[in-house]
């Protein structure tokens, strides 16, 4: 998943960078309100993370700029300890929470995933696709009762593609939003991981359901079981009295 950060504050900035891709997600990062809604409006995120007191322009004023043109995308807003002004002003602008620093970082991730299930994700935070069950709270994959272990980048590449399922998405939309890369579309590491992927999801599988579709990319999904022909309808037999 695809996160825009925005926070001027340096030490501040790297630790929560730091932390949302060790927890798989791809970072965006923004210094300033111009340059954060400028990313904004030229990339698709799954959520956007907006401190106040941006310079430049306010983060009150991105996130009420952001919301007129995309009702949807999850907007959590940073605020300080003593700025409950700031926390309505953000509210109004349209940001659908807030949190007041210092905070957890476990408490930032948390609502994160709350503002995301929100959007369309289960309410027990699962992604399920014919016997495969994501577990994006606990980070836990399995198919039927078969445990699979992932790596963190792993778990990005299927959580990706479990949220668009029936979708083919393309090796440019991958690479945007797992490796943060816009420009390497054609990078065979997306084939290493895909191949990877496959082996641990379908390995041993009456049914796979991961596809890699040549020059188009990749889709996953599971497949629907035909119906069982219709039985013909033909007249009863009628037994005849002797």
């Amino acid at each position: 998943m695809r996160i825009l950060f925005a926070e001027d504050d340096l030490q501040l900035r790297r630790s929560i960078v730091r932390g949302l891709r060790e927890a798989s997600y791809a970072v965006d990062q923004a210094t300033t309100g111009t340059h954060a809604l400028s990313l904004a409006e030229s990339n698709q995120y799954d959520a956007i993370i907006l401190d106040v007191l941006l310079p430049g322009k306010s983060g009150i004023v991105v996130c009420r700029t952001i919301r007129e043109r995309d009702k949807r995308v999850p907007i959590l807003m940073l605020t300080a300890l003593d700025g409950v002004d700031q926390r309505i002003a953000g509210l109004d602008a349209g940001a659908d929470d807030y949190l007041t620093k210092p905070f957890d970082f476990g408490e930032l991730l948390a609502r994160l995933r709350a503002l995301i299930r929100r959007r369309g994700e289960g309410a027990a935070g699962q992604l399920v696709i014919g016997d495969l069950v994501i577990d994006t709270l606990r980070h836990a994959v399995r198919r039927d009762q078969r445990e699979i272990t992932l790596t963190a980048k792993e778990f990005a590449f299927l959580s990706y593609l479990a949220r668009n399922a029936g979708r083919v998405v393309s090796r440019a939309e991958l690479m945007e939003h797992v490796w943060e890369d816009s420009q390497n579309a054609y990078s065979n590491i997306i084939d290493v991981y895909a191949s990877r992927l496959r082996r641990k999801l379908d390995d041993g599988e009456k049914v796979a359901l991961f596809t890699t579709l040549r020059g188009s990319g990749f889709l996953l999904d599971a497949p629907v079981a035909p119906k069982p022909p219709a039985r013909p309808r033909g007249r009863k037999a009628v037994r005849r009295r002797e």
